[in-house]
């Protein structure tokens, strides 16, 4: 059971107190519930959704996103909002850009970025509850976190310490691909909106983490996050283009 409360207690702001100090096996086991605490996020979303159905959109829509956000504690955003700075300051030197991620401040590229990124969920949420499409709240959060173990399984943790170390160093690689493909049979039961979706975050994924590996030599916990962001604004855009 610890293993579920540190991913629930990283992954999201829902009150979960751990019994006690995790063992790095524990922290690595966590990854195995990511996909889990994903959907749980959707189930919480769409729940939300069905309540407010009937309700203007655009106020639907900036309600679900601030939620969103909320739920995960603005985690994701803020990884993003690093590895935006550090991506564009960087000049494409890996040294530079690892020591941007560092700072804790946020330049104009990282306002840039987590405006364009909320922007675009929010037209997606306002086209999908105007046309009464709730599973991609669904979707959305339970693909993106899934995509995190497979991140962390394929490529190299480049900075040591940290929660991400003891990720990446003690992840069951044996158990997380059977893991992350039944997750993944399960979510094609769900119809072509779920097809789409799959389709669309493996694509993404597989060039984002083509561009982490060419720039870093593999990824940080900034990076993680980022990845979670973009992942969730491909697959709301894609089945509100749809």
């Amino acid at each position: 059971m610890t293993p579920l409360l540190i991913a629930l207690q990283f992954l999201t702001r829902l009150p979960v107190s751990l019994p006690g100090m995790p063992e790095p096996r524990e922290v690595g086991r966590s990854l195995l519930w990511y996909p889990l605490v994903g959907l749980l996020l959707g189930l919480l979303l769409i729940g939300a959704g069905y309540l407010l159905e009937g309700r203007p959109a655009l106020l639907s829509a900036a309600l679900l996103l601030a939620l969103w956000v909320g739920l995960s504690g603005g985690l994701h955003l803020d990884g993003l909002a690093d590895t935006a700075d550090a991506w564009v300051g960087g000049y494409g030197d890996r040294e530079r850009t690892l020591e941007i991620m560092k700072d804790p401040r946020s330049g104009p590229i990282a306002v840039v970025v987590l405006v364009v990124v909320l922007l675009l969920k929010f037209a997606a949420l306002v086209a999908l509850v105007e046309a009464g499409q709730l599973l991609p709240l669904l979707l959305a959060p339970w693909l993106a976190r899934g995509m995190l173990p497979l991140l962390f399984l394929t490529t190299p943790y480049v900075r040591a310490g940290g929660l991400g170390q003891a990720l990446a160093e003690h992840l069951p690689r044996r158990e997380l691909p059977v893991w992350l493909a039944v997750q993944g049979a399960v979510m094609l039961l769900l119809g072509w909106m779920a097809w789409l979706s799959l389709v669309v975050t493996l694509v993404a994924f597989a060039w984002l983490r083509g561009r982490f590996v060419q720039r870093l030599g593999g990824t940080t916990g900034d990076t993680a996050g980022a990845l979670v962001e973009l992942l969730e604004v491909v697959v709301l855009v894609a089945v509100a283009l749809a």
